[in-house]
Order: structure tokens, then C-alpha cells, then sequence
């Protein structure tokens, strides 16, 4: 009898099953009420309850778990440094959305050699985000494949949904069950329609198919996520971070029943992929805040070690440590300088926003 199935399959791996490596890489009661708490925070950021600015930061991708610890290091004290102005989150991404091809990210092929050896990098990926629940920096990711959430999700206290996927009806039904609050990127032609669309979709509940934690293929039925929100990041119509841009979307988020505190990703389109400009982007977003905008929820930016970005070698002694091989990034002392730009802005305003959410 012919064929007619896998015929472009050469092979199949077993994965394992989420619960072995929740087993094996467990979350300690100090770790989840960490993680708990910050997801809290940024709800309360998300309504306006908190005046406070949210700031997603760190490596475009995570390539190397040593380089990133070193980065949270950093973040750490940015985190305890700002904490009555800023909640800094370390952007911990293990997955890359490709527009054609390459290299998918830490979970895909954590040994950058195509072996795609995917359970250790779900091992790798867990173990690093349990380092930064113990250090007490909550983490942010964007979740691309609706598999892996099973394996890390418990870890996290932010999710993005990115702007190639924001319009996926598979995404939208995984991110009406996650337990984080989750921010929708503008499609790649900037429009902000496809991301609120998903937003309401996110908020319904679904019935999709998955997996349990013990692997098998399941029916998974969801409540809805009511903790989203839009990301500004810029199209092929050109940046949209500046308070006119933030203004004109508003309209459509009240339209839809949606939470309107919009963030901004100073990177990919609005900083023109430019990795210097997110400076630009950043410090538009300050004085927005100074002039005593509402509409901003915060920022997100691409940082790492090294500025810059590098190709992965053939050999991979070659690599220079610390430097994405991703996007470009701006390095941390920048990064430094950038935050306690945005901080002083939050404080120059803030007694005014905490006065007026006193008498709400």
C-alpha cells in the first residue's frame, strides 16, 4: 500500500512529560509566592490602582544561561534600586519566531549545533527562570509554542504574544488560560486592529487541544485572561511611541472593553532597528510621562552584556560572551542610565497620580 502520511517526517524524539520536569526542577513555596506577588503587582499596574511604570528588560533571546544570570544580577539591583518607581522584569525569551529561517532559541537547539536536543533546553530554560524566582526578579517570555507553557509557565510573571502570532487563533486560545498577565504586540504593518482583536479573543474562554502535565494529548477548556494589554512596537508604517500614537489607540481599547495602558517596545520597530535609538524611544516615553500621560503602562527593552549582536560561528568558541545573537541590544550601563532616566520621570509625577488614585 502507498504512503500517505509523514512522508516529510525523518524522525520522531519523545519529549518529556511536563510533570517529570516540574519533578525534577520543582518551585519552591518561596519562589511561588515571589512569582505570585508579582504577577499581583503588575495587574495592579495594568488597572492604574498602581502609578508605578512597568519595564520589561533584558537579552532578545537567551542563548548562553551563564551570560544571563549575569544579567540578573544586574537587574536585581535595578529591580530593588527603582522599586518605588519601576517594576523591572528580566526578559527571559527561549523562543524566537523566524520571518523565514534560523536559529528558534534556547528550547529549540540550546547547543547552537542543530542537534535540537528540546528536552534539554526545556531543562536549561526551567532551571535559569527557578534561579530568578529564587533571586526574586520575576521573568517575562514570549510563548510561542503552545506546548511549551506545560514546562515553564508556572515561572513566569509576563507574557508577550508577539507581533507575527498576535493574529493566531492558536495563541489567542492558549493565552485565554495562562495564569500571567500578557501584552499583545501590533501586527508587523502596525496596525493596532489584529492586537485588540486578540485581546478580546483572550479574554473568552476556548476549548483547544493540548496536553496535561503528564503529556498525553488532552481537550483543555480555559476561562479566559482578563490581564492583557496592548505593546506598541512599531510597522512598516513607521515607529508609533510618541503620545499621538498612544492617543489613537486608545479610542479602539475602549471600544472593545479593553484595559487602555498601552506599552511600548523600544526596540524592533519603533527604534527602526536601531539598537542605539531605543534611547529616543525611551526617553520620548519619559517626558510623556512627564506631562502626565495616562495611557503608558511602560516600556520594554533589549539588553544584554555586549552592545550590538554577533552571527553564530561555525566554530562557537568564537562567540563573544554576553552578545545576543539575536537582535541587537544596548549594553547594561546604558541600560542603567536609561532606567534611572525613566525613574526620575515616575517621581517627578508620582505624589500627583498618588493623590488623584487616593480619591478614586
Amino acid at each position: 500500500m502507498a504512503r500517505t502520511s509523514n512522508l516529510h517526517v525523518v524522525e520522531t524524539r519523545p519529549l518529556v512529560a511536563p510533570a517529570v520536569l516540574l519533578g525534577g526542577l520543582p518551585l519552591s513555596p518561596h519562589a511561588a509566592r515571589a512569582i505570585l506577588e508579582a504577577r499581583q503587582r503588575i495587574q495592579a499596574l495594568l488597572s492604574g490602582e498602581d502609578p508605578r511604570l512597568l519595564v520589561i528588560v533584558g537579552p532578545c533571546s537567551v542563548h548562553d544561561v551563564a551570560a544571563a544570570r549575569e544579567v540578573a544580577a544586574v537587574l536585581k539591583q535595578l529591580h530593588d534600586r527603582h522599586r518605588q518607581s519601576l517594576e523591572v522584569v528580566m526578559r527571559v525569551y527561549f523562543e524566537k519566531p523566524r520571518t523565514t529561517v534560523g536559529w528558534k532559541g534556547l528550547i529549540n537547539d540550546p547547543h547552537l549545533d542543530h542537534s535540537y536536543d528540546i528536552n534539554t533546553g526545556l531543562r536549561l530554560a526551567r532551571g535559569l527562570l527557578l534561579h530568578l524566582a529564587d533571586l526574586g526578579l520575576p521573568a517575562a517570555t514570549e510563548l510561542l509554542d503552545p506546548v511549551v507553557p506545560q514546562y515553564i509557565a508556572d515561572l513566569i510573571s509576563w507574557t508577550a504574544i508577539g507581533a507575527r502570532t498576535t493574529e493566531s487563533q492558536t495563541h489567542r486560545e492558549m493565552a485565554s488560560g495562562l495564569s500571567m498577565p500578557i501584552g499583545f504586540k501590533n501586527g508587523t504593518d502596525g496596525m493596532v486592529t489584529t492586537a485588540v482583536n486578540a485581546m478580546v479573543a483572550a479574554g473568552r474562554p476556548h476549548h483547544f487541544l493540548g496536553i496535561n502535565t503528564q503529556g498525553q494529548a488532552s481537550i483543555v477548556s480555559t476561562t479566559g485572561n482578563p490581564d492583557t494589554h496592548l505593546v506598541l512596537r512599531g510597522g512598516a508604517a513607521g515607529p508609533n511611541y510618541h503620545k499621538e500614537d498612544l492617543a489613537a489607540a486608545v479610542p479602539a481599547l475602549e471600544r472593545a472593553g479593553c484595559h487602555h495602558r498601552i506599552m511600548v517596545d523600544c526596540s524592533h520597530g519603533n527604534s527602526c532597528k536601531d539598537f542605539h535609538r531605543q534611547e529616543e524611544v525611551l526617553l520620548s516615553v519619559a517626558q510623556q510621562v512627564r506631562d502626565s500621560s495616562d495611557h503608558i503602562l511602560g516600556v520594554m527593552l533589549e539588553s544584554h552584556l555586549v552592545e550590538g549582536n554577533q552571527k553564530i560561528p561555525k566554530d562557537l568558541s568564537r562567540l563573544t560572551y554576553g552578545q545576543s545573537i539575536t537582535d541587537a541590544c544596548i549594553n547594561l550601563d546604558t541600560t542603567s542610565r536609561l532606567l534611572d532616566a525613566l525613574a526620575a520621570a515616575v517621581r517627578d509625577v508620582l505624589p500627583t497620580a498618588a493623590a488623584t488614585l487616593s480619591k478614586c
